[in-house]
């Protein structure tokens, strides 16, 4: 096997990774839709990070009380490079999680599910391409 094919792996890797990633987030929200309960919750604080590239990304902590009683305090999945006043520490917000396990949850205005979006069509042009590419190749081979 040429070193060229090996070389056309790599979008195909990366593109069913992307692939997977969206599709997993779209369906994670589309859960949280149909079956979450949506409650008012707190930010308490904002868990900071560094990007690979030195950018800081702020990520919401929420503070809810389920139905049930239980008291919550997660972090969101998505962080943002600023933090605007709906998501300041103190600010209500609203969040929908799920009643079976209130980790899994969102920031209704905080997390959209653009990034999601963007996984998923990118992953999926990525493989499609690429697999097109490969039988093309597959196809036209010298015999």
């Amino acid at each position: 096997m040429e070193r060229a094919w090996l070389f056309s792996l790599i979008p195909l890797v990366l593109g069913a990774a992307f692939l997977a990633i969206g599709a997993y987030g779209l369906r994670r929200t589309a859960a949280l839709r149909r079956t979450g309960v949506t409650t008012r919750a707190r930010i308490v604080r904002h868990a900071v990070r560094r990007g690979d590239e030195g950018a800081t990304y702020h990520y919401p902590v929420a503070a809810w009380t389920t139905a049930d009683g239980r008291a919550c305090t997660y972090e969101s999945r998505f962080g943002r490079g600023s933090v605007g006043p709906g998501a300041a520490v103190g600010a209500t917000v609203l969040v929908r999680y799920d009643p079976r396990d209130p980790s899994r949850f969102t920031i209704q205005g905080w997390e959209g599910k653009g990034v999601d979006l963007l996984f998923t069509v990118l992953g999926a042009l990525l493989t499609a391409g690429t697999l097109v590419v490969v039988l093309v190749r597959l196809v036209t081979l010298p015999g």
